[in-house]
């Protein structure tokens, strides 16, 4: 079920090595928890559900890898992922996102997963009985026909000459219709016109958007399906179709019942911005929401308790939970001891410096520069760029982090855009096809340098 996690710690990090530059203990921390659920769930005895796992606090500014850590390491695993502001939830009492949401984002997205899944297994299948559907269309088999033929007349067999003829040209039919050769031809399918409830609240009621949506789905399955006739190609109409018979052929209690143990067992919920709702004493509690009363509903989901979802109760006592933050005007200490104690790994991550600006424009498979080149190859023109104007881009991106506030590597989408704004709006027009475009250090300095010197105005374009 997890054999997605059988790479070694070692595996996993230099994985993420692939798109993330340095952070070197928050890979390590990671790849051992992640390994951790592969061990865990090769335990044989009862310990196995003794054993939970140790959740993470990583400490770091913005920009410097934390969430992209976390959603790498969830894609590598093949494992459900959900990331979450905590700064969004309320405390119970108050109209708002309730804490308990993350875990029913965490169940839907585990859900999605397991149909995909499901969907490939079944693929083959479902593609032979569209094709089948299409066919019946364009060409009704013979003894479908002769049963609509009128009763008053003489009843008599229908001719085996023409039943052959009729299947022979269903054979010639169905062979263009798989290969695609009828995809621009335009046919009449029946299709379900989806049911709208329309069902809403007024005013601020304790009903959360998760719990609205389930409350929409039970009446729209209560309602009578009404079909409609569309007149679509048979492009259009296989993906429509092929909807339809995978999900008749897609048994959505096994799949349910599958993403919520996958749920359980490989889910990693990503809470963001944990450092604003810790109390300091910089800053009072604010006016309608207690940030304490937001910890204490966190705690009983990353202690381990059943929350209840539209698709299935979920246990959350081995999901792994990833906790970040900044923590500039209060330290993880001013969290509660009982929600700290739930974090008992702690990573601080590195500032970027100029050198690590310039590996991520350069290693990861990624980087800004494969970005922009595959964009700009798109119109037929190249672009390259000189290491001298890498190390000049670098260098800018980290000169105003270090004047005016500190984005880690999100200040090189500014930077890149900022010097290649000029060039993407002259193609195609002014820079035709077949184009090369060298980016130089002097280019660099020219579009930049402006910017940088004068303070007041980087502070607002950078």
């Amino acid at each position: 079920m997890i054999n997605n996690i059988n790479m070694t710690p070692q595996d996993i990090v230099k994985s993420l090595d692939k798109y993330i530059i340095g952070q070197n203990d928050a890979k390590r921390n990671v790849a051992i928890a992640l390994r951790n659920r592969w061990r865990r769930m090769n335990v044989d005895s009862d310990i196995k559900n003794e054993i939970i796992p140790n959740n993470i606090l990583m400490i770091g500014s913005t920009g410097v890898g934390k969430t992209e850590i976390a959603r790498r390491l969830a894609k590598m695993a093949d494992a459900p992922f959900t990331k979450v502001e905590a700064s969004k939830f309320t405390e119970v009492g108050y109209v708002g996102r309730d804490v308990e949401s993350m875990v029913r984002d965490l169940v839907e997205q585990s859900v999605n997963l397991v149909k995909t899944l499901k969907k490939e297994e079944i693929k083959f299948k479902a593609e032979e009985s569209v094709n089948k559907i299409i066919l019946d269309i364009l060409i009704p088999p013979i003894n479908k026909t002769q049963s609509n033929i009128n009763l008053s007349l003489e009843k008599k067999s229908p001719n085996s000459n023409d039943q052959e003829i009729n299947e022979e040209t269903r054979k010639k039919f169905m062979k263009k219709i798989v290969d695609g050769d009828l995809d621009d031809r335009k046919i009449d399918i029946m299709v379900q016109k989806p049911s709208n409830p329309g069902v809403g609240m007024i005013g601020g009621g304790m009903i959360d958007e998760s719990s609205m949506i389930g409350l929409q789905d039970m009446i729209s399955n209560m309602m009578p399906k009404r079909n409609k006739k569309r007149k679509v190609t048979i492009a259009e109409a296989k993906k429509i179709l092929l909807e339809i018979e995978v999900s008749k052929l897609i048994d959505m209690d096994e799949v349910k019942e599958e993403a919520i143990k996958k749920a359980e067992n490989t889910g990693i919920i990503f809470i963001d911005e944990i450092d604003k709702i810790s109390g300091n004493s910089k800053k009072g509690s604010g006016p309608d929401v207690s940030r304490e009363g937001v910890q204490r509903d966190l705690l009983p989901i990353v202690e381990g308790s059943s929350v209840t979802t539209k698709h299935g109760v979920i246990n959350t006592d081995h999901i792994l939970f990833i906790a970040a933050g900044a923590f500039h005007l209060s330290k993880p200490s001013d969290l509660i001891p009982e929600l700290q104690g739930r974090f008992p790994i702690r990573v601080e991550l590195d500032n970027l410096t100029k050198e690590d600006f310039l590996k991520i424009l350069k290693e990861p498979k990624n980087s800004l520069t494969k970005q922009y080149k595959a964009l700009i190859n798109s119109e037929n023109v190249e672009i390259n760029f000189n290491d001298d104007a890498l190390e000049e881009i670098a260098n800018k991106a980290f000169q105003v982090n270090s004047e005016i506030e500190n984005i880690g590597a999100r200040r090189l989408h500014t930077v890149m855009s900022k010097l290649l704004n000029e060039i993407l709006y002259d193609i195609p027009e002014k820079i035709g096809p077949n184009s090369q475009i060298i980016i130089t250090k002097k280019m660099v300095e020219e579009k930049l340098n402006s910017l940088t010197e004068n303070k007041d105005l980087s502070e607002y374009i950078l």
